[in-house]
């Protein structure tokens, strides 16, 4: 994959360093979210598969973390910012982490991109969206693998299940990004790393960087195994949807057999995520109840806000 292309002057500054190792200068602040979000995907990218046109040990380079540091912080103060605007900032009992996140997605109002691609959805629109979950998708279940070394021993080898099975079993064929990438290839589009972040809209690169964020620190391991779980517990029936329009529109094949896997796998994963991951995680180590569940709301509401834009895009009440 190559360096995406600037929208800001803050992201052109940051291509034109990683091109050239050599160039100096102070990071400029960003011009726009935009300009914010593609910056900080670029840098979380640097310690994911990286650039072919950057130099690899950009990923330690002290300025760059410097400059991630700060945007890092910016997202993370406007996540925050959205779960205690929400009234769900409060620390739940350590052993009713399972039940809180079940309330919580159970409450869950957002619209339903999956339900408007079984339904009523044109082919055009349907790739639209494959392009953009393309982003996240071709690198599935990356984030979370950060988080295994900071575990304690019951969630650790309870994320270690979720994760073999989202890896394939061990088979490189049916690993979840590798059937996500033969689907597009089989509806024509193109199944490369990193196709398509350059058509990724803002809500899609927040989306992307609230759960590289989890994944990359340590102190918020709490909230990327929240996030996981709401992640889990909220795609088996979306992506049973997605077969079905998948189907409607002549697109079954490789593309809708990456959805069906989803079907039956997330609804074991569900179990896992929330009870054997998060519910012992809290138990073990209770100061993590409240990020848990901050990061189950923040993966809810970045999904929220994205379907909310594409739905508007294409001139669909949510």
């Amino acid at each position: 994959m190559r360096l995406p292309k600037p929208r800001g002057v803050l992201s052109e500054w940051l291509v034109a360093r990683l091109a050239e190792p050599g160039l100096t200068g102070e990071a400029p602040a960003p011009d726009s979210r935009d300009d914010e979000s593609i910056a900080l995907w670029t840098l979380h990218e640097l310690s994911f598969r990286g650039f072919e046109d950057a130099d690899e040990r950009a990923e330690w380079d002290p300025g760059l973390l410097g400059v991630r540091r700060d945007l890092e912080e910016a997202l993370e103060e406007r996540l925050r910012s959205r779960w205690s605007e929400a009234g769900r900032d409060s620390t739940p009992r350590a052993g009713g982490v399972p039940e809180a996140l079940e309330e919580l997605v159970a409450e869950d109002d957002g619209p339903s991109l999956a339900d408007h691609v079984r339904r009523h959805a044109d082919r055009d629109q349907v790739l639209e969206l494959l392009r953009q979950r393309s982003v996240y998708h071709l690198k599935e279940s990356d984030p979370s693998a950060f988080v295994v070394p900071r575990l304690p021993v019951r969630a650790k080898a309870a994320l270690m299940a979720l994760q073999f099975d989202e890896y394939g079993d061990g088979d490189p064929n049916r690993l979840h990004s590798h059937l996500f990438a033969r689907g597009l290839e089989a509806v024509g589009l193109r199944p490369e790393y990193g196709a398509y972040v350059d058509d990724a809209l803002t809500e899609n690169l927040e989306m992307n960087n609230a759960g590289s964020l989890f994944g990359l620190h340590r102190r918020l391991r709490g909230a990327a195994m929240g996030h996981l779980a709401a992640f889990e517990m909220t795609s088996s029936l979306p992506s049973r949807k997605m077969v079905q329009g998948l189907d409607r529109l002549g697109l079954a094949g490789p593309m809708a057999d990456y959805y069906d896997e989803h079907v039956e796998a997330d609804a074991v994963h569900e179990h896992l995520a929330a009870r054997d991951i998060c519910g012992t995680l809290a138990e073990d180590e209770p100061d993590q109840a409240e990020d848990i569940l901050f990061g189950a709301f923040t993966c809810l509401d970045v999904e929220a806000r994205f379907a909310t834009v594409m739905l508007d895009t294409w001139g669909v009440a949510g």
